[in-house]
């Protein structure tokens, strides 16, 4: 009845010591370190454009923060407490219990934010400055992570019979799914990096910021709401209302909050110099 559909059995090692062993290099990690590679690079090559008014060596200690603050830490507490509170409130140790929940990527922006906060106030630079060139940064590292999520055959799409549709072994089924992780991986990674970037550079001799990152606030939100429309919902957490998941609540959210913060910033004043076009 399947026979032709595509079947998820990718193993999730890139290098795995020794057969069945559990332990090696994993697809995962990968998507991680390279979306901080990314990092990187390219908040240091917005400094050398002066898209960025911070030195190299304040860059650094940044990067380190937000990677392990903001992304990490962020992204795991936000996992066990959005869609895994109940367990997470009674068992708090299973926190630190990684390989069952893994991480949210709501909870790794809200860190992210956090974190830019405080170095915004520590560099005393606006906010918005920071947050436009660490938006531009992020959509790679939601890409690969969604990629990954493929590779693991996780986060699996619902049911579908179209010529495309997976079988992912991993599901409590053997029904034909959307890759809902690679329409995610193609609109979280590749159209929000296009849009981001096009305004990023509309916007260059503005002399207000954060045009750049509230438009990626808000939408990664509506996107995120519409991949959500192929994904599985989140066990056992299920709908709410009937027809909406925890994972469009929470991106609604963002759109909300994106559209107020964006009437507010218009509102205040120019603060600073727009950035040197090179």
């Amino acid at each position: 009845m399947f026979l032709g559909y595509y079947v998820d059995r990718l193993s999730p090692f890139l290098y795995e010591f020794g057969q069945g062993s559990g332990v090696g290099i994993r697809y995962y990690g990968l998507a991680y370190f390279l979306g901080f590679v990314f990092l990187f690079w390219f908040l240091h090559r917005q400094i050398d454009l002066g898209w960025l008014r911070i030195s190299h060596e304040e860059a650094d200690r940044a990067i380190v923060k937000i990677a392990v603050f903001g992304v990490c830490i962020g992204g795991r507490l936000g996992s066990c407490l959005f869609y895994n509170f109940d367990e997470t409130i009674h068992r708090p140790w299973t926190i630190f219990l990684v390989w069952k929940g893994g991480m949210a990527s709501h909870g790794g922006i809200i860190g992210v934010i956090l974190v830019m906060l405080w170095e915004a106030r520590r560099l005393k630079i606006p906010f918005y400055h920071l947050a436009d060139a660490a938006a531009l940064c992020t959509p790679v590292g939601l890409g690969l992570g969604r990629i990954a999520n493929f590779v693991n055959g996780e986060l699996w799409g619902r049911p579908f019979d179209g010529p495309w549709a997976v079988i992912f072994p991993n599901a409590p089924d053997l029904l034909p799914r959307h890759p809902s992780q690679l329409y995610e991986a193609a609109m979280e990674g590749a159209i929000l990096f296009g849009l981001i970037l096009w305004v990023r550079l509309r916007t260059l001799k503005s002399p207000r910021d954060g045009a750049t990152a509230l438009t990626f606030f808000g939408a990664y939100g509506v996107l995120r709401i519409i991949g959500e429309c192929f994904r599985e919902p989140d066990a056992p957490i299920g709908y709410y209302f009937g027809f909406v998941t925890q994972g469009q609540l929470l991106s609604a959210g963002m759109v909300v909050g994106a559209l107020v913060l964006e009437a507010l910033r218009r509102r205040t004043p120019p603060h600073g110099s727009p950035v040197k076009r090179r």
